[in-house]
């Protein structure tokens, strides 16, 4: 991640914002050794229906009716 310090940052902040814009990654603003700021590109995207958003995502990977432990290990299925 690029550092950059406070003073540089006030010179060039339009510069800056376009660098983050173009190359997607975020930059440190620091002064006196110390990291105040930092920059992020923004993500954006619309919001999908929420309906219907996890379909097709299960997947059934065994036995669904059946119990995952024998009969003889449930105390309630022995009686």
């Amino acid at each position: 991640m690029e550092e950059i310090r406070l003073t540089t940052f006030q010179e060039n902040i339009y510069s800056v914002i376009n660098a983050v814009i173009h190359s997607r990654k975020p930059i440190l603003i620091s002064d006196k050794g110390k990291f105040l700021v930092k920059i992020v590109p923004f993500a954006y995207s619309e919001p999908g229906p929420w309906m219907g958003c996890m379909r097709d995502t299960g997947e059934i990977t065994g036995d669904i009716i059946s119990p995952v432990e024998d009969s003889h290990v449930w105390e309630v299925l022995s009686l």
